[in-house]
């Protein structure tokens, strides 16, 4: 999987470089690339943004810049997302869709956003991470590039995605490692059973209670998809 990032703060992304997507990076399973959209201002300041026509408070991501960054990348194939709160909110089912896309470009935004003109012309889909709004789109390019680097194969363990939060319209079991005692609470007998059987209806019993307690909206959608 290839990720193309448009950005204005490349230095951000320097966490990508650590841990699962470290070494994903490490073994070629993703590759990841910076784009930094200063580099094609023809401003001699490296100006990349103007006052909004209209009047209106900050300053807008200029389109010629924009699109002349994204013009600098072999776009054939490429599914271009714009990191926006107008956009679809991200969820599992839009992560495990966009991992079968062996190529994406991510346009951050920033400031007051980009001209409407170059998302236009460019932006295949919009997707936010959540009803909020950050000082940039860096961060949810972080969140989407780590929740679909997960879902290409070798990155994790298959049993890892399969048994995990949201993979079956569900939250996920608790989970417990040793010590088997700790501040006076034990690990629940069944997992140290050693009845497979037992387990696992443990564990799914469990994932419909934490449901139920925390996500009932999940379960109400769960009956929705079984009427």
């Amino acid at each position: 999987m290839k990720f193309d990032v448009l950005t204005l703060f490349p230095e951000m992304f320097e966490t990508i470089n650590q841990s699962i997507l470290g070494k994903a990076i490490e073994k070629e399973l993703i590759e990841v690339n910076l784009i930094n959209i200063r580099d094609f201002s023809n401003d001699k300041h490296k100006k990349v943004d103007d006052t909004p026509y209209g009047g209106g408070a900050g300053m807008v991501m200029m389109p010629d810049v924009v699109y002349d960054a994204y013009k600098s990348i072999d776009t054939k194939n490429a599914k271009v997302i714009y990191m926006s709160p107008q956009g679809k909110q991200l969820n599992q089912q839009k992560v495990e869709e966009l991992s079968k896309e062996n190529h994406l470009i991510i346009l951050c935004g920033h400031y007051e956003g980009v001209d409407q003109r170059v998302i236009d012309k460019i932006v295949d889909e919009e997707i936010s991470i959540g009803d909020y709004v950050l000082t940039g789109g860096e961060i949810p390019a972080m969140v989407l590039i780590d929740s679909v680097s997960r879902y290409i194969e070798g990155v994790l363990k298959k049993e890892s995605i399969k048994e995990e939060s949201f993979s079956n319209g569900l939250l996920e079991y608790p989970q417990y490692t040793r010590p088997e005692v700790f501040l006076g609470e034990k690990v629940p007998e069944v997992l140290l059973s050693g009845n497979h059987e037992k387990i696992d209806k443990w564990r799914k019993e469990k994932s419909i209670q934490i449901t139920k307690q925390k996500r009932p909206d999940l379960i109400e959608k769960l009956n929705e998809v079984q009427i």
